[in-house]
């Protein structure tokens, strides 16, 4: 096998094992879920296959319930559930309203009634009742996106402009109990963080949404400013949380792979949050490093980097990562870089994210493209398309971060 079929199926193989089905019907086995109503609210990336699975377990048991995932992620009806799909990284009308049958779905329910929340990460964009416009919470959604702010910051502020996260969405179902499932998509698995914990008590504050406001420069209207001030909840006793799943699990099944294909593999982190072109002339230096050196090796590193928007162009931070890294292995023969995001989706591309060997700078000056300008204008997309640096996975069904690698082939 070449080394770039042995990315894809240590690719194809992680994000398989980082699939929710297992974890969500381990996670109901068992559980108490009351004796009265079970209503099931779904929201994220991964909301449909865990609201499959979860469908799968309780079949009749469900009284019934609201899917909510991205454009392109749902696969088809389920039992006695609304599945709408929705804007992302976003919010967009349909977002709102979708988010809206579920507050609707869980109205009235006393205490003997449960609801089963199954939440994955991209759900601060799918689940939402904003309350400022639609129109502003998307502006303010993009300055986030543009500024380098990581999600932890963003989540400090989205959760302080909706009804539904910082908590809110659980005391919209009391009296009833909250079941949640949370698939982890965030570095240390904060669960108040998690698509803006709408079910978890909120350990940020006013202070610190105040402060990334300052530190960004965000412009945000006098009423966006009033509700940075109102605290979030910070207990609920309706709410059950089991965590399942996260980039850990990730990276240790990339590695399982890379041993059975004979590679000696290291998980370098699991916890990589920085720049992504940094990141990527990271990855580039390790490669330099062991490359010749006999030994075959796969290193990998999982987490969430940052883009900071300098451009109008197309592309993400995994396959801005892949295009940093291959200025730095150029005319290297034996050593590949990867890096892609476990949900398929890399930024609003069709792409997964990237891959770069010591060949690609040399095919992209044969066409008269410069990495430095390409990243200058966040242009990563149509660079990798020229050289068939692309890789194309599909919507998963999970979305437990990013994996990125360097493989040395020895």
């Amino acid at each position: 096998m070449s080394m770039i079929e042995d990315a894809i199926k240590m690719i194809e193989t992680a994000i398989t094992r980082a699939k929710p089905d297992a974890a969500v019907e381990a996670a109901l086995n068992g559980a108490d879920l009351g004796s009265g109503k079970l209503v099931l609210v779904a929201a994220g990336k991964a909301a449909w296959q865990m609201a499959a699975a979860a469908s799968r377990t309780l079949g009749e048991r469900i009284s019934g319930g609201v899917v909510i995932t991205k454009y392109g992620h749902a696969e088809g009806d389920l039992p006695k559930l609304e599945i709408y799909e929705a804007g992302h990284p976003v919010p967009d009308e349909n977002s709102f309203a979708a988010t809206r049958c579920a507050m609707d779905a869980v109205e009235g329910l006393s205490e003997g009634d449960c609801v089963l929340f199954l939440l994955s990460g991209g759900g601060s964009a799918l689940f939402e009742s904003p309350l400022v416009p639609g129109k502003e919470l998307a502006d303010i959604t993009q300055q986030l996106l543009g500024c380098g702010a990581d999600i932890v910051e963003m989540n400090t502020i989205r959760k302080r402009l909706s009804a539904v996260k910082g908590g809110r969405f659980a005391q919209l179902c009391a009296p009833a109990k909250v079941f949640s499932v949370v698939l982890s998509d965030i570095l240390g698995d904060p669960l108040d963080m998690i698509a803006s914990g709408p079910a978890c008590p909120d350990s940020s504050t006013c202070t610190q949404a105040l402060y990334v406001v300052e530190k960004y420069g965000l412009k945000l209207s006098d009423r966006a400013m009033e509700l940075l001030k109102q605290e979030t909840p910070k207990e609920l006793n309706n709410v059950e949380n089991h965590i399942t799943g996260s980039v850990r699990q990730l990276c240790a099944a990339a590695a399982d792979v890379a041993e059975e294909l004979g590679y000696m593999p290291l998980v370098l982190t699991s916890t990589l949050n920085c720049n992504a072109a940094d990141a990527g002339s990271f990855l580039a230096a390790i490669a330099r490093e062991y490359s010749g050196t006999g030994q075959k090796m796969a290193i990998f590193a999982g987490g969430e980097t940052t883009v900071r928007l300098t451009g109008n162009g197309l592309g993400g931070r995994n396959q801005e990562i892949a295009l940093s890294a291959a200025r730095g292995i150029g005319g290297l023969e034996d050593v590949l870089v990867f890096s892609v995001g476990s949900d398929g989706t890399d930024g609003p591309t069709d792409a997964a994210g990237g891959w770069c060997d010591g060949q690609t700078v040399f095919k992209l000056m044969e066409q008269d493209i410069s990495i430095p300008e390409v990243l200058a204008r966040n242009d990563a997309y149509h660079a990798l398309e020229a050289c068939d640096g692309l890789i194309i996975t599909g919507p998963t069904g999970t979305n437990v971060n990013d994996l990125s690698a360097v493989l040395i082939g020895g």
